[in-house]
């Protein structure tokens, strides 16, 4: 059974919330991008080369990679050719199918919080500035806080005129402890602070910000190795989790920032913010092409609970609703 005709059934089984919550987060997405498919569909009597190249062009335009766009595309004219269909109406089960299958093949696809049962969890949060790192560390505050762990904040980004205190408004509203230091101070000391704060008061989860000056490369690589050996030093399994923060509406610049920062620290997971603010919901795909690394949460509004993990059946029926429905 393919994906598309299973969509259904195993939504069925998943929270009517979530679903709701990805439908309307995806709704500029879904709206471009199965109005320009089914225009498409609508234009051609049958399936030709030209059709596929503009399906190209539809998919590249959706911030879909170009390596991953030929790999869809030559797996879709396979299965035309296996299934002999000449009518482009018939072929929207095929795009949905083939985009749902190559994002899950050969892929890490865990969306879990890699937390420690033995010890502090680190959690160290990267991205440049304007990604929305300090909302989603607030969001994954609450959402950790809601599944009855306690959390500390530590506000490593010293660097940022206001950083500091908007964490810590943030961290008053949840009710949670920040750690910081003054502006332009020693980010690492700040994140040892916390450490040694997290530790004494038998906290589950320290979220620790970063700078995300991604224009100076040294200072920040050698930033966040002195904040990886500190955090070593006192947690010997930590940071668990190194989350880079993504801004979804910056497009391909965003795959651009992921692969830079890939080569300046280890990276086990993205968070894909302002999903509800782009129309080109691709970048969840183009992102799996470029660096392999799980989409782990995804924002699709700014209400606190707006942040989910990422689930590719609700991301692919959001993304492809449009398509479904005919």
């Amino acid at each position: 059974m393919g994906f598309f005709s299973k969509i259904k059934e195993t939504l069925v089984g998943k929270s009517a919330k979530q679903n709701d919550k990805y439908v309307a987060g995806l709704d500029k997405s879904n709206t471009s991008f199965s109005s320009k498919i089914n225009e498409l569909a609508a234009r051609y009597r049958e399936i030709d080369d030209d059709y596929f190249e503009e399906l190209e062009n539809i998919l590249i335009m959706s911030d879909v990679g170009v390596n991953m766009v030929m790999t869809i595309v030559d797996e879709i004219k396979k299965e035309v050719r296996l299934q002999n269909i000449r009518d482009p109406k018939e072929i929207n089960e095929i795009i949905i199918d083939k985009m749902f299958v190559i994002y899950a093949n050969d892929s890490y696809m865990t969306t879990k919080i890699n937390y420690d049962s033995e010890d502090l969890t680190v959690i160290l949060m990267i991205g440049v500035n304007g990604a929305g790192k300090t909302t989603t560390i607030a969001k994954l505050a609450h959402m950790m806080l809601n599944e009855g762990k306690t959390v500390m904040v530590a506000a490593g980004d010293t660097f940022r005129a206001g950083a500091i205190d908007q964490l810590d408004v943030w961290a008053k509203r949840l009710g949670i402890e920040c750690v910081k230091g003054k502006e332009g101070g020693d980010p690492s000391s700040v994140v040892f602070d916390a450490l040694k704060r997290a530790k004494e008061k038998n906290v589950d989860v320290l979220i620790c910000d970063t700078a995300g000056r991604l224009q100076n490369k040294v200072n920040l690589m050698n930033e966040l190795e002195k904040m990886n050996r500190i955090i070593k030093r006192v947690v010997p399994q930590g940071p668990q989790e190194t989350l880079l923060v993504i801004d979804a509406t910056t497009g391909q610049n965003g795959v651009s920032q992921a692969q830079e920062f890939s080569k300046i620290t280890n990276i086990t997971g993205l968070v894909l913010t302002k999903m509800d603010g782009t129309a080109k919901g691709g970048i969840v795909l183009s992102i799996k092409d470029a660096l392999n690394i799980p989409v782990k949460f995804v924002g699709l509004g700014e209400q606190m609970d707006d942040l989910q993990e990422f689930d590719l059946e609700q991301y692919i029926y959001g993304l492809c609703k449009g398509l479904l429905e005919k």
